[in-house]
C-alpha cells in the first residue's frame, strides 16, 4: 500500500473504543500503536490526535483514566471503557457497518 491513509472525522473515537473493548486498559502511546498495528501500517496516528480523542471520549463518559506504570516504568495514563463506552462502541459500530455497506453499493453501482 503506498502513502498515509487519513481516516474520517469521527472514526478515530471508534477505533480507540475498540481497541480499548479488544485489549484492556492501555496508555495513549499503547492504543496509537496497536490501531497502527492493526491497520497494517497504511495509518499513521499523530499523538495528539490520538490524545484528543481520548479526552474527548473521556469528557464524554465514554472511558475513564488512572495513573500506573508503563512496561518502561514511566508513569502513564491508562485508559479504560466504561459502561457507556462499551454501548457507544455497539453503536458506532452499526452505523460504521450500514455506511460501509451503503457507499460499497453505491461504488459497485448496485440498485
Amino acid at each position: 500500500m503506498s502513502g498515509k491513509l487519513e481516516i474520517m472525522p469521527g472514526t478515530l473515537d471508534l477505533l480507540v473504543l475498540r481497541t480499548l473493548d479488544a485489549m484492556g486498559p492501555l496508555h495513549g502511546y499503547g492504543i496509537a500503536r496497536r490501531i497502527e498495528q492493526l491497520g497494517r501500517e497504511g495509518l499513521l496516528l499523530n499523538e495528539g490526535t490520538v490524545y484528543a480523542s481520548l479526552v474527548r471520549l473521556q469528557q464524554e463518559g465514554y472511558i475513564e483514566a488512572d495513573w500506573g506504570v508503563s512496561d518502561n516504568g514511566r508513569k502513564a495514563r491508562y485508559y479504560a471503557l466504561t459502561k457507556a463506552g462499551k454501548k457507544k462502541l455497539a453503536a458506532e459500530t452499526k452505523t460504521w457497518e450500514r455506511t460501509v455497506l451503503m457507499v460499497s453499493r453505491i461504488l459497485r453501482g448496485e440498485a
